[in-house]
């Protein structure tokens, strides 16, 4: 049987710190650090851990309309939206993740995006 992306690159612990560094982008970017002003960043980090998680193909599950519901007060735009995406790429590239991997999960989290971009700005 084949493993998953998250269990070759070392579950939870691999995926967290690469979640963290990866918001460490997302707060230094003029289009994106505004979505997370009054955010709990603690909570979001662990949350956000078991979603790429999940786009890895580990033990988590996110429902579309759970991903719709927390988003759609939001007001993301398509730019934030593709800041976020090649912001994730750029991490998994620097954390020495395959190319297949990341087109793997660049597909899996842009195959959600018309559940986070608002349909006002999309």
């Amino acid at each position: 049987m084949k493993r998953t992306i998250f269990e070759r690159y070392g579950g939870f612990a691999k995926v967290s710190r690469l979640v963290s560094s990866f918001y460490d982008r997302v707060l230094d970017s003029p289009v994106t650090a505004r979505y997370f002003a009054h955010t709990d960043m603690r909570r979001l980090i662990d949350h956000q851990t078991k979603f790429i998680a999940y786009l890895m193909g580990g033990p988590a599950s996110f429902t579309n309309d759970h991903l719709e519901r927390v988003h759609a007060h939001l007001g993301i735009t398509d730019e934030a939206f593709n800041t976020i995406l090649n912001l994730l790429v750029e991490t998994l590239e620097d954390f020495e993740y395959d190319d297949e991997d990341i087109r793997t999960i660049e597909d899996e989290f842009s195959n959600r995006k018309h559940l986070i971009v608002s349909r006002v700005h999309s």
